[in-house]
């Protein structure tokens, strides 16, 4: 069978699982084509305009793997990924989104529920209501499943010892160079990954010489610390994972400046934001908000991004004047 993978969303965080998990139980799986601006102007002509840019960057994804002609299009429902902590409702209504607005779609759509008290997602009841469709035996799926999670965090161990995600995604091993500044790159994998959504920021950053870090390359438990000091956290367990990061990120002396990538629309974003901004501007954190939707210019948001990284520098060659001149 012929599983379809819209590159979009947490393909970013679990394609290194779905891969393995699909291939050992004997299927073949197709990659939607990277986003391309052909790409989202078919998602926004399906999709409802107020609804966020990378849920119409899905829609076109899908609707690229429709003309790849695959047997099934796998869409999850994610409903947890930790206990009491769920997703934002576009996750959780995702699957009934594409089959009810999609024409072509009809028994395409392969999907189940994933509800987990952590970041593993391979506990097998969420998967035994697969197993027909896959037509595959329990303990296959198991072996599956174990196989799939063993990759997936290995996948995970070498994101935080700062290898590129991106590479990773591809199947390559690249670190990032050694910058003189080290910047915090904030938001959700789709955002950050993504070359059209981000507007190609992360290879601008390493021409500039910029090393950055983001949340997945942080461990959890220095996440999980942060957190300690909310009284509530958010509804949305990415969203606590940004804020998690954001506030380590800016407290550490080592990180020049925080940059938070965020789609135009995001409704925990806009909860999220302000918590940055205040903490930043507490700690005189230099920090910079990136709004993108489908009509973001490349330029204006480079221009941004350099004009950003510069004032950093010269922050530090003023300070470190002032230090040798004392």
């Amino acid at each position: 069978m012929k599983i379809g993978i819209p590159r979009s969303l947490v393909y970013y965080y679990y394609y290194p699982f779905w891969k393995t998990l699909f291939n050992s139980l004997g299927h073949e799986l197709v990659i939607s084509s990277p986003t391309t601006t052909a790409i989202v102007n078919k998602g926004v002509k399906e999709a409802t305009p107020e609804i966020c840019v990378p849920i119409k960057v899905f829609i076109g994804q899908v609707l690229d793997l429709l003309e790849k002609n695959v047997d099934k299009i796998y869409i999850p429902r994610f409903v947890s990924i930790k206990k009491g902590i769920t997703f934002c409702p576009k996750f959780l209504g995702l699957p009934d989104m594409i089959i009810h607005s999609l024409k072509g779609l009809e028994n395409k759509v392969l999907t189940h529920h994933i509800e987990s008290r952590d970041d593993d997602i391979s506990e097998y009841n969420n998967y035994k209501g697969l197993l027909g469709e896959l037509r595959v035996s329990s303990r296959t799926m198991k072996k599956a499943l174990t196989k799939a999670r063993q990759n997936w965090l290995e996948f995970r161990r070498m994101q935080k010892e700062g290898y590129d995600t991106q590479a990773l995604l591809e199947g390559e091993k690249e670190k990032q160079g050694e910058g003189k500044i080290t910047i915090g790159l904030l938001g959700y994998v789709y955002n950050i990954y993504d070359q059209f959504i981000n507007m190609g920021i992360i290879n601008r950053l390493k021409e500039l010489g910029i090393k950055f870090i983001t949340f997945e390359m942080l461990d959890e438990k220095i996440l999980e610390k942060e957190l300690k000091a909310f009284d509530k956290l958010m509804f949305w367990e990415f969203t606590n994972k940004i804020l998690g990061a954001g506030y380590h990120l800016i407290h550490s002396p080592e990180i020049a400046g925080v940059i938070h990538v965020t789609a135009f629309g995001c409704g925990p974003d806009s909860i999220l934001g302000p918590f940055l901004e205040f903490e930043a501007d507490k700690r005189n954190k230099p920090f910079m908000t990136l709004r993108i939707d489908e009509q973001t210019g490349k330029s204006h948001l480079l221009t941004r991004v350099e004009a950003f990284t510069d004032l950093l520098k010269l922050k530090i060659a003023q300070k470190d004047k002032k230090e040798n001149a004392g």
